[in-house]
């Protein structure tokens, strides 16, 4: 090695930011096992590589001391006294034993090292960049895919799209761009390790960050999100200013804003509620597209009572329960659907004469 190699060094010391003295102390590691193996020796040694002229040399260490055990290891006091006289029992002594063809080992070596540590690197400033995206979205072109994976190009490293974290029937072709949400960023010995989702009810939010410019300057927040990946979701919104309308701010002029988001998930519907303190109102608007009659807090048991006409007990309750089941986890209330005639019977109470609940949200199909 020589002056060329010390300024490879440090171009890539500017470029790739891996410290210029870090690797060669790498290549000096690297070296002194590369010497052993190669020279089938035991004997104790230290590499040095000059920082200005990229010169080698190995040197044995060996202890002075009375009596030789190995001379592998040990230098007699009176033989380090020829080389120095001040030298002590104790002392180790340093003897260059550079082999003659040792530079094209080094060669080989320093190559390896270096660019194992170029890599190494280069997977953490990729693991560091996408470890601060972690819970966001990102999008990437399809590769490939196997049994259980699909496999995206993100540019600088390909992400895996578990196939169950796909929405139902969702299909995908080598070149497809698409737009999945990171759950996962590790660490792993291969690089970074990064897993996406389709599924996940962070992908809607993120959606909806993008789509809607009050949501983005924090005007309108998303207090909660609830989704059945690939049939229906709800959304509950809130505005910090009175005079921005929540709900309205999401759907966007003649829908568009929401559409966007409606068709990136496959036409998957998507309930846009008004977030509410008041529980009942909360909980009303939560079972859109279902009109309310009635809510009926029992704060001791987290539950709420709610009677719908009886024309809506079906819609209210939804295809399997769907839409009750999804109002229970976006507002986080357990929730007791009762038609009208329902609560007549069970509770005697009159059939309403005041019309529905006023309700604050929009259902997307």
């Amino acid at each position: 090695m020589n002056t060329d190699f010390i300024e490879a060094l440090h171009e890539i010391e500017s470029t790739k930011g891996i410290s210029k003295d870090i690797l060669l102390e790498a290549i000096e590691a690297a070296l002194i096992s590369g010497y052993k193996r190669n020279f089938n020796t035991a004997q104790n040694v230290r590499v040095d590589i000059n920082r200005q002229t990229g010169l080698i040399k190995v040197y044995a260490r060996k202890t002075v001391t009375e009596e030789v055990l190995d001379p592998r290891l040990d230098i007699s006091i009176e033989a380090a006294r020829q080389i120095n006289a001040l030298y002590q029992e104790g002392d180790i002594v340093e003897i260059e034993v550079t082999p003659r063809d040792f530079g094209r080992i080094a060669a080989q070596t320093a190559k390896q090292v270096v660019t194992q540590r170029i890599r190494e690197a280069e997977r953490g400033l990729i693991y560091n960049a996408f470890i601060e995206k972690e819970e966001d979205i990102v999008t990437g072109i399809v590769q490939r895919q196997d049994t259980r994976s699909i496999f995206i190009d993100l540019g600088k490293v390909e992400a895996v799209l578990p196939l169950a974290e796909l929405m139902p029937n969702e299909k995908f072709k080598h070149g497809d761009r698409v737009k999945a949400y990171i759950t996962k960023v590790e660490n792993t010995t291969k690089g970074p390790q990064i897993i996406l989702s389709r599924t996940h009810p962070g992908l809607l939010k993120r959606l909806f960050e993008l789509e809607v410019p009050e949501i983005f300057d924090g005007v309108v927040e998303i207090r909660s999100v609830a989704r059945e990946a690939g049939f229906r979701s709800k959304i509950a919104v809130h505005s910090r200013n009175p005079e921005v309308d929540p709900v309205g701010s999401c759907v966007g002029p003649k829908g568009m804003r929401v559409q966007t988001i409606v068709s990136e998930l496959r036409g998957e519907k998507i309930d846009i509620v008004s977030w509410s303190e008041q529980v009942d109102e909360y909980v009303a608007n939560a079972l859109s597209p279902s009109k309310v009659l009635e809510v009926n807090v029992f704060e001791s048991e987290k539950m709420c009572r709610v009677i719908v006409p009886d024309y809506q007990l079906s819609l209210a309750i939804g295809i399997k329960g769907q839409n009750a089941r999804l109002a229970a986890k976006l507002t986080g209330w357990k929730i007791d659907i009762k038609s009208e005639t329902q609560a007549e019977q069970e509770y005697g109470r009159p059939k309403s004469s005041t019309g529905e609940m006023q309700q604050d949200s929009v259902s997307i199909e």
